[in-house]
């Protein structure tokens, strides 16, 4: 494994990390404010926080005599690139913030982490092989969600079904970026991704939610973690570290916040789970690594 790939894998653990974490900022805040309003105000920050970067860079590139512009594209085109990964990026984060007022952290960190499994699988879209073990770890995945979410009466939770719905999302998320970091300088890529997030979230929280000073002071600790770590930091350390990982290996690597989420609820917020439960998260995440593991096998 090369400096740059190790360095890259470094980068998506401590992702990982920040965003499973994130699941307690964001179940602790979803008690005060609407998920819309929770999202609208988190991305925002995530955005604006990048903007002394992008200008430090620029600067810099411009001292140094660095010119990208032939390698990157317009700059109306980097804006089209960035509305549509913030679009997958406001619905998936809708789903999700939306479906941890009604379940946990943790249930909610491994149901998220299907998204990896569902990496693959998508790629047959994108005319991507897809390799048996694929396969198997899908199998394994959806005797995982049954077992965590599906109860006696054969019905899923309303938070479990939005997080498997956003799951989908969260996948074509990252094939979005996958495509689009090698195009576009990664920290406009991701300012704009923000910007169309929290402009979407806010815009639709004005119709169906009550905002109101009070609740966004009582999840201000939750929104400042969800803004300027989980998004101004996590997000971008994705877009950065992709540039020199294989999309199905970033996935691999991501799925460790359903880990850190588990760990989080049950530490911070005293989150359990059943048996049936427990084994249900080790199936997701066995059919995780199944459905990756030929990335860890030597080329023939």
């Amino acid at each position: 494994m090369n400096n740059k790939r190790l360095g890259a894998d470094m980068l998506l653990l401590l992702t990982a990390a920040i965003w499973g974490f994130a699941f307690v900022a964001q179940r602790v805040g979803s008690q005060y404010v609407g998920a819309l309003t929770f999202n609208g105000i988190r991305f925002a920050l995530g955005s604006i926080s990048l903007i002394p970067l992008i200008i430090y860079f620029d600067k810099r590139k411009k001292r140094e005599g660095i010119d990208e512009n032939n390698n990157y594209v317009s700059t109306r085109r980097s804006i089209l690139y960035g509305v549509l990964a913030g679009t997958a990026l406001y619905t998936g984060a809708t789903l999700q913030q939306t479906g941890l007022i009604y379940t946990t952290a943790g249930k909610a960190g491994f149901i998220t982490g299907l998204y990896i499994v569902l990496v693959p699988v998508m790629g047959i879209f994108l005319k991507h092989k897809i390799e048996k073990s694929s396969w198997v770890g899908v199998a394994f995945a959806v005797v995982g969600l049954y077992l965590l979410s599906v109860n006696e009466n054969f019905t899923i939770g309303y938070g479990d079904l939005l997080e498997v719905i956003g799951a989908v999302f969260w996948a074509i998320h990252i094939l979005i970026i996958d495509y689009f970091s090698n195009k576009m300088d990664a920290l406009k890529l991701s300012c704009i991704q923000f910007a169309t997030c929290s402009i979407l979230s806010l815009a639709t929280a004005l119709i169906f939610e009550k905002i109101t000073i009070s609740g966004i002071s009582h999840a201000l600790i939750p929104i400042l973690y969800g803004g300027f770590l989980s998004v101004g930091i996590a997000y971008t350390l994705q877009v950065v570290a992709q540039k020199n990982a294989k999309p199905s290996h970033a996935a691999l690597i991501l799925s460790m916040e359903s880990v850190f989420g588990a760990i989080g609820g049950a530490v911070v917020l005293r989150e359990t789970m059943s048996g049936r439960g427990y084994i249900g998260c080790a199936l997701i995440l066995g059919g995780i690594f199944v459905s990756q593991i030929k990335t860890f096998l030597p080329s023939k």
